[in-house]
């Protein structure tokens, strides 16, 4: 049933500026930073000390007593209960709704690893002389140290379960991982189930954190991450001809998509309407974005198309349609000049009047949760007629060179406002996800 349109009613988040919708705003939209030294391990003989954490994360404020239900459930699990709470509250299901008819879909990265007895089991097992596994060894040290229940929680589909168990969600539950594309993927994918009719409501987004040894050491070993140790609160630099790398953010990001009709008839405040997803594959390199930026561009395409919307069109005071790019702006040298150039591709002459900025440059990297928490900031883009800036850019790189919003978050509101957004993720290995959210404008 393709004309079934999906709206938006509610929109949860746990990030490192906090877990307030209009706070975690404010705070973006006034540049603020969350990027600070690492206190989660001791981080002092990485190439990279920094991150942006989640300070003082407490799930009982959010779920009060029933937090005990999700007592071994990992960090990001817990983040994504909390997010979803919020969410859930605000579009206001409880009571209101068949919950056969809602449904799941996340991009969940794995749980948080049990890192010492993990590595312990590790050394343990270790044979110097043969240079290889003494698996007995390894087993016994294993057997003893590391615990079924934290095991069991790094399977990425144990988030789903817990929040399916926590809000009663019996309709589909899906997963995919998809690197930094995920949780912008789930939204999309979670649209679909709904237009084609499968479910009325579905839970979507995703949670995530790598900020542990072994996750950020791999971004490490690949250059990809900043090292301005001596700076971190303006190491992330998207788009800057100085930036060096991302910055590891963590958290989660949760939206409640619903029926436009289903939601209306039960009273239901729509936020936003979703209005268009798109997807693609590079199909180039596991380590490389194609140089041309043509995967990313399709996605763009796609998820315009299927809103109806021309990306090289204009209003009747000669304004572009979309009217924010919330970029996927990584900071590292690919990624930010090939989704630039992706930009040009898809929006022509166009594309220098699109605002197209990055909140990564505050908030960190937050891998499998970014597309969500960032889809968000779409939505209060559109209900508050700001946008907020890429921090942290002083010099635009000419292979970027579009209107990265530099230096303060601007003002729409004179302007008609912000109507039309596209969100963009793309995932290591090359997986390329946009969404198109535009001003709920009834019907």
């Amino acid at each position: 049933m393709t004309d079934r349109r999906v709206v938006i009613t509610g929109v949860g988040w746990v990030t490192p500026l906090g877990d307030d919708i209009d706070a975690v705003w404010a705070r973006l939209l006034a540049g603020e930073t969350a990027v600070a030294p690492v206190t989660r391990f001791d981080a002092s003989t990485c190439i990279t000390t920094f991150a942006a954490e989640v300070k003082d994360f407490d799930l009982t404020r959010f779920l009060g007593d029933r937090a005990r239900m999700h007592d071994r459930a990992g960090l990001s699990t817990r983040f994504a209960l909390g997010a979803c709470k919020n969410a859930w509250d605000q579009a206001g299901l409880d009571g209101s709704v068949d919950l056969d008819r809602v449904g799941i879909y996340l991009g969940a990265g794995e749980g948080v690893l049990d890192y010492e007895p993990y590595m312990a089991a590790n050394f343990a097992g270790w044979d110097h002389e043969s240079r290889g596994l003494n698996a007995p060894a390894w087993a016994t040290k294993a057997y003893k140290g590391m615990r079924p229940e934290a095991e069991v929680e790094q399977e990425p589909q144990l988030t789903a379960t817990h929040l399916a168990v926590q809000f009663g969600a019996r309709g589909p539950a899906l997963c995919c991982m998809t690197a930094c594309a995920a949780s912008t993927q789930a939204i999309g994918e979670a649209s679909e189930i709904i237009r084609r009719g499968d479910a009325e409501v579905m839970i979507a987004g995703g949670a995530h954190s790598m900020i542990h040894p072994l996750g950020m050491t791999g971004f490490m070993r690949l250059t990809a991450m900043s090292t301005r140790n001596d700076d971190p609160a303006t190491a992330s630099r998207p788009f800057d001809v100085s930036r060096d790398g991302f910055v590891m953010g963590e958290g989660a990001g949760i939206v409640i998509l619903e029926e436009l009709e289903h939601a209306k008839a039960r009273g239901a405040t729509i936020l936003a309407e979703l209005a268009g997803f798109g997807s693609t594959a590079d199909a180039y390199r596991i380590t490389d974005i194609h140089p041309d930026g043509k995967g990313g561009a399709g996605a763009m395409k796609a998820a315009l198309d299927q809103a109806g919307i021309d990306p090289c069109g204009v209003d009747s005071d000669g304004r572009p349609l979309v009217h924010w790019i919330n970029a996927h702006g990584t900071g590292t040298q690919e990624n930010d000049k090939t989704e630039s150039a992706g930009v040009r591709a898809v929006f022509g002459e166009s594309a220098g009047r699109v605002p197209f900025s990055s909140i990564k440059s505050m908030m960190g990297h937050l891998i499998q949760a970014a597309g969500a928490v960032e889809m968000i900031t779409c939505v209060q883009a559109i209900r508050t007629g700001m946008i907020p800036m890429t921090a942290n850019l002083t010099e635009v790189d000419p292979l970027c060179g579009l209107d990265h919003v530099p230096g303060a978050a601007r003002d729409l509101r004179d302007k008609g406002g912000v109507g039309v957004c596209l969100s963009n993720s793309f995932g290591f290995g090359g997986q390329n996800n946009s969404v198109c959210v535009r001003r709920f404008e009834g019907g």
